[in-house]
């Protein structure tokens, strides 16, 4: 039987992307059955003074306003979706034209005006909740990813290459031990690296 993994993401994040093609290789080889839920990033850090993002114009809230739409008009399984076509499109293939959000959409098999909520704040207060139980399930130190399975639940990992195949499934096992440990806090590699979407 799959073991649920919940996925608590920001689609404008490329080291998420990376994580989260991780578990869907993960998936391949372990019985796990991602769940997709919104972590906003704008949302994180509002009313902060800073701005860790350098996002002064808000862009970061129009992605999670249209995956927040999906969820709440065709669940989660719909958002996992648009999120994988919206990720191919924004992250490996590099577009950022305004049709980019429709023609995401469409790749889903969901409605196009669905991105209509890029520039509503009608999910905003459903995008901050999301983000709360998110980062609630590890805490406030920590940004997006977060995937949680059972009582065990870690941020990241943050990688700057999918690992496939079994190589997946070992991460996946290994990620598993360590954040299971009700002690563990941190643990880091090497130094920062490029995102590789390879």
């Amino acid at each position: 039987m799959a073991e649920i993994a919940d996925i608590w993401f920001d689609a404008s994040c490329p080291y998420t992307w990376i994580t989260s093609r991780w578990l869907l290789e993960a998936a391949k080889v372990r019985p796990i059955e991602p769940r997709w839920h919104v972590l906003s990033l704008a949302a994180l850090n509002e009313g902060r003074d800073d701005d860790p993002e350098g996002d002064p114009e808000g862009y970061l809230w129009i992605p999670a306003r249209v995956c927040a739409a999906v969820a709440a008009k065709a669940g989660q399984e719909a958002l996992g979706r648009f999120y994988t076509a919206l990720g191919t499109r924004f992250h490996e293939r590099g577009e950022m034209e305004e049709r980019t959000f429709t023609d995401a959409l469409a790749d889903a098999g969901l409605p196009e005006g669905l991105v209509a909520a890029a520039e509503s704040a009608d999910h905003d207060d459903a995008i901050r909740a999301s983000t709360a139980e998110g980062i609630g399930k590890v805490g406030p130190h920590i940004g997006t990813p977060v995937i949680a399975v059972g009582e065990t639940a870690f941020f990241g990992p943050v990688m700057s290459r999918i690992p496939r195949g079994e190589d997946a499934g070992r991460l996946w096992d290994g990620t598993l031990l360590v954040a299971g440990i009700p002690s563990f806090h941190e643990l880091k590699g090497r130094p920062h690296a490029e995102p590789d979407f390879s």
